[in-house]
C-alpha cells in the first residue's frame, strides 16, 4: 500500500545531529547533503510512484523518496550497491540528505532496493514511461522556478556511454550464444547434441577464440553457422518462446544468410551497427565515432545558457542506442522542452541539424544556433546559398529570398516540385560587385539570372546563417556544455557504466544529471550563503565601530570636563597649580 513519507517534516526533539557541535552542524547544513534533501528530497513528488503499489490496505511501503534519493545518489557517486546500502546505514551526511536525524531510524533490507527498481523496470515495459525521468523533470521544473533561472536559451551535447558488457569479437560472440544454447537444453537434448557442442564447451568462448588460427575464421564461421541453422529447425518446437532460443534466431539472421538451402557467412561489412553486441545485453549498439569503436548507448544532455543566470541546471536527459542520430535526439527533445520552458533559442552541436529536426522546431517556435554544420563549408571566395536571406512560409516552404546586395524576389517551385528557384533582375545583378563570385548565374533563354535549390539545402543554409550571426552577437553560449558532460559522466571510468539495458543505463544518467545539478546549487547557495554571512559580520563591525566612537566620544567630553573644572577650581592656588593638567 502507498503511503507518503511526511515523518521527515517532524524534526525530533533530540537527534544525533544535534549533538554535533555547532560549527559542524553549520557545515552540514551547507554541504551537498543539505541542498540534497532541501532541494530533491523535499521537492521529490511520492505520488508520482503510487502506482506501483496496491490499493488494498496492506502494510504500508518503504518511503519512496528514500529509495529514489538512494538510487540518484548512487548514480552520482558511482557507488555500488553494498556501497550505497553502507552509506545509507553509517553515513551522516547521507541520511541527513534522505531526512534522517537519528542513525537507526529508517532501516530496510537492501533487497527491498532491488525489488523497488524490478517495479521501476516492469512499469516502464508495460507503459512505456520512466518514473524517474518524469520525476527528475518535476523536481527540476521547481528548481528552475525557486531560483528564477531563465530557460529561454539553452544548449545540447550528446556523448558515448558504455554497459558493462565485454568487448567480444565475431567468433567469441558467436561461441558464447552457442554455450548459453547448450545450458538452455534440458538434460535428454544436452546427451543428444553432446558431440555437436563438444567443440564450443572446452572453457569460455574466449579460450576458444585463443586455440584458432586467423587463417581459420571462415571455416569456423561456416561450421558454427551450419550448427545453428540446425538447432533453429530442431528445437523451434520445444524452445521457441526461450529468451535464448529468440537470442539464438537473432545471431543467425545477422551473421549468415540461407541461399539454396545453404548457410552463406555474411561478409564483417555487412553487418549492422545494430547487431547484438553481447548476449547480456540486447540493446546495446555499436557505433564508429571519429575511428574509435564505441558498444553501448548515447547520453543527451540539455542545460539552461542565458548568460543572466548565476547557475545552469540540466534540464532534460536522453539515453538511447548509440545508432540514434543527434538530430532525432534533438526532434525528440523539443516538444517536451517548449511545454516545460520558455526555450526560444536552442544552441546544439553541428550533428544535432538536419531535415529531422526543421519541422519539431518550426512547431514550437524555436531558433536552432549551431556551433558547427554537417556537409562541406561553402568557399569562401564564393557566394554560398548561406550569404542569402531565406524566408519561410507558415507551411515550412521557402517564400522569398533577400541576396547580399538586398534584392529581395519571390521563390517558385520548380515544375517537378523538388526543388525551388529564384529570379533576380538583370539589371541589379548586372550592376553589383558581387556578381563575379554570386551562385545565381543567368539562364540561356531567360536573361534573369536564376538560383536554384532545394528545402534540404534551404534549411541547411539557413541553420549555416544564423549561427553565423549569432556567434558575432553573443559568442559560443554551448562550449561550456562540455563541463557538464564531464561532471555527468565522471563517476564512471571511461564512461563505462555498472549495468546493462538501456533502462538501467537510462536511470543511471539521469541519476547523474539530478546529483550534479544539486552540487551546482549547493556552491550557489555557498556562496549567497558566505556573501550575506561576511556582510554581517561587516555591518557588526560598523556597528561595534560606531558604538566606540560613541563612547570615546563620550568619554573625552567628561574628561574634558572634569579638566575644565580644575582649571577653575585649582588655578588660583599655587599650591596646586600642578595639578591643572590632569
Amino acid at each position: 500500500m502507498f503511503k507518503k513519507n511526511r515523518q521527515h517534516l517532524q524534526l525530533p526533539l533530540t537527534s544525533h545531529v544535534d549533538d554535533l557541535p555547532e560549527k559542524l552542524r553549520e557545515r552540514l547544513e551547507n554541504s551537498w547533503a543539505g541542498a540534497f534533501y532541501r532541494d530533491f528530497f523535499c521537492r521529490l513528488d511520492e505520488q508520482t510512484f503510487a502506482v506501483l503499489y496496491d490499493k488494498c490496505p496492506s502494510r504500508p511501503n518503504i518511503p519512496v523518496n528514500v529509495m529514489v534519493g538512494l538510487e540518484f545518489l548512487k548514480a552520482g557517486h558511482g557507488w555500488t550497491d553494498e556501497e550505497m546500502y553502507d552509506h545509507f546505514c553509517y553515513d551522516i551526511q547521507v541520511r541527513y540528505a534522505l531526512g534522517y536525524r537519528q542513525l537507526g531510524d529508517g532501516h530496510f533490507e537492501l533487497r527491498t532496493q532491488y525489488y523497488f527498481r524490478e517495479r521501476l523496470s516492469q512499469y516502464m515495459q508495460d507503459k512505456g514511461e520512466n518514473l524517474l525521468d518524469k520525476s527528475f523533470e518535476q523536481v527540476t521544473d521547481e528548481q528552475l522556478a525557486a531560483y528564477h533561472l531563465k530557460t529561454d536559451k539553452q544548449r545540447m551535447d550528446s556523448f558515448q556511454i558504455g554497459s558493462n558488457i565485454r568487448h567480444m569479437g565475431r567468433i567469441q560472440l558467436l561461441v558464447e550464444v552457442l554455450q548459453r544454447v547448450h545450458r538452455m537444453l534440458d538434460e535428454a537434448d544436452q546427451l543428444h547434441y553432446a558431440e555437436d557442442f563438444a567443440p564450443y564447451l572446452k572453457g569460455h568462448a574466449g579460450h576458444y577464440v585463443y586455440r584458432m588460427k586467423n587463417e581459420e575464421t571462415g571455416s569456423h564461421l561456416e561450421r558454427i553457422g551450419g550448427l545453428m541453422a540446425r538447432l533453429l529447425g530442431e528445437l523451434q518446437g520445444k524452445y521457441a518462446e526461450n529468451p535464448v532460443y529468440k537470442v539464438l534466431a537473432r545471431v543467425f539472421g545477422e551473421h549468415f544468410r540461407l541461399a539454396a538451402e545453404k548457410v552463406r557467412v555474411k561478409p564483417n561489412q555487412e553487418l549492422s551497427a545494430s547487431s547484438l553486441q553481447s548476449p547480456d545485453d540486447l540493446e546495446a549498439t555499436y557505433r564508429e565515432k571519429r575511428n574509435v569503436g564505441y558498444q553501448g548507448y548515447v547520453t543527451n544532455v540539455t542545460e539552461t545558457c542565458n548568460p543572466q543566470n548565476d547557475l545552469q541546471l540540466i534540464a532534460k536527459v536522453q539515453t538511447a542506442c548509440n545508432t540514434t542520430d543527434d538530430s532525432q535526439l534533438l526532434a525528440e527533445a523539443i516538444p517536451n522542452l517548449a511545454a516545460r520552458t520558455d526555450l526560444r533559442d536552442m544552441y546544439p552541436h553541428g550533428g544535432h541539424g538536419g531535415p529531422t529536426t526543421d519541422g519539431a522546431l518550426g512547431k514550437a517556435g524555436v531558433q536552432q544556433i549551431q556551433t558547427a554544420n554537417r556537409g562541406r563549408e561553402p568557399n569562401p571566395e564564393m557566394l554560398s546559398l548561406a550569404d542569402f536571406d531565406i524566408r519561410f512560409n507558415e507551411a515550412g516552404q521557402p517564400a522569398k529570398i533577400t541576396c547580399p546586395e538586398a534584392q529581395t524576389v519571390s521563390v517558385q517551385a520548380s515544375q517537378q516540385g523538388k526543388s525551388f528557384v529564384a529570379h533576380f533582375d538583370p539589371a541589379q545583378c548586372a550592376a553589383c560587385p558581387l556578381l563575379a563570385k554570386c551562385s545565381a548565374q543567368a539562364g540561356k533563354r531567360d536573361v534573369r539570372h536564376h538560383l536554384r535549390f532545394t528545402l534540404a539545402q534551404a534549411r541547411s543554409a539557413e541553420r549555416r546563417r544564423i549561427s553565423r550571426e549569432k556567434r558575432k552577437e553573443s559568442g559560443n553560449l554551448r562550449s561550456a556544455v562540455e563541463a557538464t558532460v564531464r561532471c555527468v559522466k565522471l563517476p564512471y571510468p571511461d564512461a563505462k557504466l555498472p549495468v546493462r539495458g538501456k533502462f538501467r543505463v537510462a536511470c543511471m544518467m539521469i541519476g547523474s544529471a539530478a546529483v550534479t545539478n544539486i552540487r551546482r546549487i549547493q556552491h550557489y547557495a555557498l556562496q549567497r550563503y558566505l556573501q550575506a554571512k561576511k556582510a554581517a559580520e561587516k555591518l557588526a563591525i560598523q556597528a561595534q565601530t560606531g558604538q566606540n566612537a560613541i563612547l570615546n566620544a563620550a568619554a573625552d567630553s567628561f574628561f574634558a570636563t572634569i579638566r575644565t573644572c580644575l582649571r577653575r577650581f585649582l588655578g588660583t592656588d599655587p599650591a596646586l597649580r600642578s595639578f591643572s593638567g590632569c
